[in-house]
Order: C-alpha cells, then sequence, then structure tokens
C-alpha cells in the first residue's frame, strides 16, 4: 500500500547519545529540518573509560522524553500532525536501540501512523545529500567511508538502498583502538579527541607502529592495539605523548 510521508519525528538512541529530530518534505520534495536536539551521556560514563550499556538504557528513557517535548515546541507542532514516526532500529547496543524503538512504536499505534526502521549506518551513507531539494532522486554514486566507535567500512554508494560492500574492519574498529588505547595511556574518555590533541604536538618519527592489510580493500585494527601495549612499558613517562601522534597517523 502506498502512503505519504511528509513530516517524520525521528529519535535515535543505538548508542550513549539520545537524539530527537522533526523533519518536513515539502510538495517539490525539498526537506526542512523543523527541529533537532540532541543529549550527551559523556560525563555518565567517563569514569568508567567507556560505554557501560546498562547506563546508556537507563539514561535514554530519562532524555528521550525530554527531548521529545523541546523538539514538537521548537517546531510548533502536535505529535499527531506527524505522517510517520522513526528509530535506529540497528546496528548499535541493543538495550539502548530498544528505547527508542519501543517510544517511536507506542507514539506510532497510539496516533495511528505509520513506524519506519531506520538503519543507521545507512543514515551516514545519505546525510551528505540532506540538503539537496530532490529527494533520493539526486543521490550521485559515490565511495564512503564510514568511522565510527564501532564500525569501521568502506561502501559503494549507487543509490537509494542499492549498495555494496567494499571493505569492513575485521577486528576492532578504528574507534574502538582510539578508546582503549587511550585508556592504556591514562587519557579521558572519550579516547578519539584526547589522542588528536597530543597528536598535534608528537613527533611522527618517533615511535614504529605496524600499518596492517596495506594490500586489502579490508581495514585491521586490533595489532595495532597490541603494539602499542608491548610499546609503553619500554618507553619513558616523559616521552608517552610520542605515542597518540604514530596511532593517530597509522589509524587515518
Amino acid at each position: 500500500m502506498l502512503f505519504v510521508v511528509k513530516t517524520v519525528l525521528a529519535l535515535e538512541t543505538s548508542c550513549d547519545e539520545t537524539a530527537v529530530a522533526i523533519l518536513r518534505a515539502g510538495d517539490d520534495r525539498s526537506k526542512e529540518l523543523l527541529a533537532s536536539e540532541i543529549a550527551s551521556q559523556v560525563a555518565a560514563h567517563e569514569k568508567f573509560g567507556g560505554i557501560v550499556p546498562e547506563i546508556a538504557s537507563r539514561n535514554h528513557l530519562i532524555y528521550a522524553p525530554q527531548l521529545l517535548g523541546r523538539v514538537v515546541t521548537a517546531a510548533r507542532i502536535d505529535f499527531s500532525e506527524a505522517d510517520a514516526f522513526a528509530a535506529t532500529s540497528g546496528p548499535g547496543l541493543a538495550s539502548s536501540l530498544m528505547i527508542g524503538a519501543s517510544i517511536a512504536k507506542g507514539l506510532a499505534i497510539g496516533f495511528g501512523k505509520t513506524y519506519i526502521a531506520i538503519n543507521h549506518l545507512e543514515g551516514h551513507l545519505l546525510s551528505p545529500f540532506f540538503h539537496g531539494a530532490d529527494g533520493g532522486e539526486q543521490i550521485k554514486p559515490n565511495v564512503s567511508l564510514i568511522v565510527s566507535g564501532g564500525h569501521t567500512m568502506s561502501v559503494l554508494v549507487r543509490g537509494l538502498t542499492d549498495y555494496e560492500l567494499i571493505g569492513r574492519t575485521v577486528d576492532d574498529a578504528a574507534g574502538e583502538a582510539f578508546d582503549k588505547v587511550a585508556k592504556m595511556l591514562g587519557l579521558g574518555y572519550p579516547g578519539g579527541p584526547e589522542i588528536e590533541k597530543r597528536a598535534r604536538v608528537g613527533d611522527s618519527n618517533r615511535f614504529d607502529l605496524p600499518r596492517s592489510m596495506r594490500d586489502s580493500e579490508n581495514f585491521s585494527f586490533s595489532g595495532l592495539k597490541t603494539a602499542v601495549r608491548y610499546l609503553l612499558p619500554k618507553i619513558e613517562e616523559r616521552r608517552l605523548t610520542q605515542a597518540p601522534y604514530k596511532l593517530d597517523e597509522r589509524v587515518l
């Protein structure tokens, strides 16, 4: 059955950030972001040096209702005016995904509207084209690189829903490698920004770290992480600031 969706209220709870947005499509297929709100949980997970799934899901329960209220107020619409309710369905932390999906499904059932399950990696692939005025038809073929805390992959995008996986990590994601090495070095969380901050003043020739799978479309970061673990006991504390530079260079 064909249905027309012009106004969508969407929730994202795939990991540790809660996000809610309202998007409206015009008759000319133009797109307008009516409202968007994000709540970060960095402070809640910082002392653990990583994301604790149970804490993340409980915080989604707290933040989601607050953000829902803010976006409908900012967009000056009522929940009943949405044509559909959407939520990230995966990939992500199961306990976190469940919160956003349950809220969106509940709203869809309560207001008799459509529920749309969203793959958040597809969302990453399509986000550069959000401001185009032609809807999905303006998506040009391209090769995209997705790099995040949980995923590292390159994808050939031929068009809307037409994707081909070129390569992916065979072990850790790039973001995971950054976070784990940052923890080894006693740096703050999240690790990526902390590594990058120190890499700016580092010496690229100080240490030699491996670059894995040079002749493959796939990626590997576990060997790099292990190399840092074995390197740390051998270097003086005053030279630890050089290690982030080489890690940053090898990953990127």
